[in-house]
């Protein structure tokens, strides 16, 4: 039986899984992420180390079904983006990946919107934006910066690791390719002193970029000569994995971090969120910091044992209190809608009879609030109500959380039948780039289909557009209070617990 091989790398984990042209995985299997180096605005980790994670989930596929492997037909990586791989001139990386939370280009950021003030970019150049990151590495790196060959994102460098070449798609490098228009004679990237020559070729993500090396470490040994799509980043290839990567649909991904959007057949701009052309779609909204990480650092707060959803399962079966609580999700800064790295987490309103399973609730409904802030910002700027929102990712699989969604957002949640949408998205590309299916829409409605939905409960609607609207004022409150608790870090060696500690970030 013919397979594709499709990966998915994420923020904790990576994905690899054997799919056939109907859309059934066969056979998968996961491996941990490895460690990021964090601390404080900082966080690194060395590309090798998702080749390690490739190379071994795919070795354990092979084992597992050794027969399918050998009927690999292509390869589609998918993977997290807004991560900076910096390649030298011998293929090399120069020096660790700046991920998707690095925040140490936001003075810098702030910097270069004056120097671009009325260019076409200048208004999105924050702390997570390519531009700031490569800004920062020439002032703090210059013998890096005078190396650069190209920059690449992660499923990239995967890329090119297994063919030799370096390419990327038109969505995923989306804003850095924004930095080569001239305004005023000057593009974004000249203004750093960097030529366009940085940028990789670009390939539609259903483009085949090469094909597989002979002489590559097991298990691609036995794969030489099988093409190689370019894919896309993580978000858009779960998009398609969800069947909503079509006009007039919203999703809602719930991984490591949260991303919601929605698309529409003609551009639209709204205050904090991602406006970019999805190859003739053009989507609104973008990802957060936060999502069912959260409910991850909750579980582990409060002593859960075994897998995160479990504990979040049985921590709302207790009994909540009548007043409920907020909790706002920053507990990493934000990216979409705000773009501001020091926002920082809190529950508020806090009272003595409160317990976990309060706490649970209000992470549950905070994640959400921020999921309808996003979904009434684009909902606006496109002028269209969507009619239902396609959730997955891992949250996707509590109950709970797919109605509280639905309960506050006031939108019908969709659950595809597909556990992984981002793996359904990597061999959707495959299938369509290797001709199986005409286009992309075709193949969504040949492999895609919906497990459960959940009706938004119009008893509670009153109760939780009180906690909504509470939500944003406490939001507009806290923020200049979080700005200060990130300024304050800088100088509180002296405080007890600290002196001794190396990661009190």
């Amino acid at each position: 039986m013919s397979v594709v091989l499709a990966c998915d790398l994420g923020g904790s984990s990576f994905r690899a899984a054997l799919i056939n042209d109907r859309g059934t995985t066969l056979a998968e299997h996961a491996v941990p992420g490895p460690v990021l180096d964090d601390h404080l605005d900082r966080s690194e980790i060395s590309a090798r180390a998702w080749w390690a994670q490739l190379l071994e989930a795919c070795g354990k596929l092979a084992d597992q079904a050794p027969e399918l492997f050998a009927n690999v037909q292509g390869i589609a990586i998918c993977g997290v983006t807004r991560t900076q791989v910096f390649v030298g001139h011998d293929g090399q990386e120069l020096r660790p990946a700046m991920t998707w939370k690095d925040a140490r280009s936001d003075s810098i950021a702030a910097r270069l919107r004056d120097v671009l003030a009325g260019h076409s970019e200048a208004g999105r150049i924050n702390a997570f934006h390519p531009l700031a990151r490569l800004a920062w590495l020439a002032e703090n790196e210059p013998e890096n910066t005078r190396a650069l060959a190209c920059v690449l994102e992660p499923k990239d460098y995967l890329n090119f690791c297994l063919t030799g070449r370096q390419a990327s798609d038109p969505v995923s490098l989306a804003r850095l390719i924004a930095c080569t228009d001239a305004t005023n004679g000057s593009s974004g990237l000249e203004a750093i002193s960097l030529s366009a020559s940085v940028i990789p070729a670009i390939l539609e993500p259903t483009e085949t970029i090469g094909s597989v090396r002979p002489g590559l470490p097991d298990p691609f040994d036995r794969l030489a000569g099988i093409p190689v799509l370019c894919g896309c980043n993580d978000t858009w290839a779960a998009v398609a994995g969800l069947g909503a990567l079509r006009p007039g649909y919203a999703y809602n991904i719930s991984g490591t971090t949260e991303v919601l959007g929605v698309l529409g057949p003609e551009q639209a701009e709204a205050e904090g969120l991602i406006s970019v052309d999805w190859r003739g779609l053009w989507h609104l909204g973008g990802p957060s910091q936060n999502g069912a990480d959260t409910a991850a650092w909750l579980a582990g707060l409060l002593g859960g044992v075994g897998a995160v959803g479990e504990t979040i399962e049985r921590l709302l079966d207790g009994r909540r209190h009548p007043q409920p609580l907020i909790f706002l999700p920053y507990l990493q800064g934000e990216r979409v809608p705000y773009w501001d790295p020091n926002l920082r987490g809190a529950f508020i309103g806090l009272g003595r009879r409160h317990g976990p399973t309060d706490l649970a609730y209000a992470v549950l409904e905070g994640v959400a609030c921020q999921n309808r802030l996003v979904l009434e910002r684009a909902e606006s700027a496109l002028g269209a109500r969507v009619d239902e929102i396609r959730f997955g990712g891992g949250a996707a699989a509590n109950p709970a959380w797919a109605q509280i969604k639905a309960d506050i957002c006031g939108r019908p949640i969709a659950v595809g039948t597909a556990k992984e949408p981002g793996l359904l998205g990597a061999a959707i590309i495959a299938w369509t780039g290797l001709g199986r299916f005409a286009s992309l829409e075709a193949a969504q409605d040949a492999l895609v289909s919906i497990a459960h939905r959940y009706e938004p409960d119009a008893s509670r609607r009153t109760a939780y557009n009180a906690l909504y609207a509470l939500y944003r004022q406490s939001e507009a409150a806290l923020a200049p209070i979080s700005a200060d608790l990130v300024a304050l870090a800088q100088n509180t060696a002296a405080l007890p617990g600290l002196a001794n500690s190396a990661s009190a970030a």
